[in-house]
């Protein structure tokens, strides 16, 4: 079992625990500056991202507004911007986290796209969904809703010249928990090889207030089932998925589960197949 551990941990870059106030700041301050790279390296001045209500997308929100107020100050250069984009698909039942992720963050500029009629226009387009059962069509119909976010997001990069932020995490990449060329399409992911108790630490050190940092996460795809917790979905805890990624003990039904989880969903990790 340990063998499995360290050899996930090693392919997904787990970072190790924090072990004081200090290494949770350089960690910070190494994505930050990752953050920066990524943007000198494109020669651009914007970043774009997505606001969930959800404590990944709060995190890097932090990062990245954080890395472009460096930047202005070390270029004096105005013209760097980060963008916070809400994707709600009509009105989202937990609209007021969104807003108080916002309020924290305070985001350079704050953008509102409703995503529903794009999905409902595909949908409807969509054959094979109109004699579907109702949890394929539900299940397939989520999954529109979070490509369409990303296709807001990359517009709106487009017409701004800026780079795509992803909010994409160790605990969520070993469980493949993330919809593929959807949450999973991005430019940079400042937040990857962090397990969630990390994601939730970075969080914290900026002063998130706790009820956003301890938030039930929830991907909030589905209609049948809204705001269904993540727990839920992959029948193990995060704190479970986070002792097996930093090669703790875990109870070995959920060790099973995990690993199961990993190895289905590897294609979701690899570049598209090529002969």
């Amino acid at each position: 079992m340990q063998a499995v551990q360290q050899e996930i941990a090693q392919a997904l870059k787990v970072q190790p625990p924090f072990a004081d106030a200090a290494a949770l700041g350089q960690e910070v301050a190494r994505r930050v500056a990752f953050i920066k790279d990524c943007l000198a390296n494109a020669r651009l001045k914007t970043l774009v991202l997505g606001i969930s209500g959800g404590v990944d997308s709060l995190t890097a929100a932090l990062l990245a507004q954080r890395a472009i107020n460096e930047l202005r100050a070390e270029k004096n250069d105005p013209d760097y911007r980060f963008i916070a984009v809400r994707l709600p698909y009509q009105v989202q039942h937990d609209e007021h986290d969104a807003q108080a992720c916002l309020e924290v963050i305070k985001p350079d500029e704050t953008h509102t796209i409703d995503i529903a009629p794009a999905v409902r226009a595909l949908a409807a387009e969509v054959q094979e969904l109109k004699n579907g059962s109702p949890t394929l069509v539900d299940f397939v119909v989520g999954n529109v809703k979070a490509r369409t976010r990303m296709v807001a997001q990359y517009t709106i990069a487009g017409a701004r010249a800026g780079l795509v932020i992803g909010t994409d995490h160790a605990a969520e990449a070993v469980m493949g928990f993330f919809t593929k060329f959807g949450d999973g399409a991005c430019d940079l992911a400042p937040l990857s090889g962090l397990v969630k108790n990390q994601v939730r630490a970075i969080a914290r050190s900026f002063g998130a207030p706790e009820a956003l940092v301890e938030k039930v996460p929830t991907a909030d795809l589905e209609d049948l089932e809204p705001g269904k917790p993540d727990e839920a979905s992959h029948g193990v805890t995060y704190q479970q998925i986070d002792d097996f990624l930093q090669g703790l003990p875990v109870d070995p039904a959920a060790a099973e589960i995990i690993i199961a989880n990993y190895r289905k969903t590897q294609h979701k990790r690899e570049l598209p197949f090529a002969p």
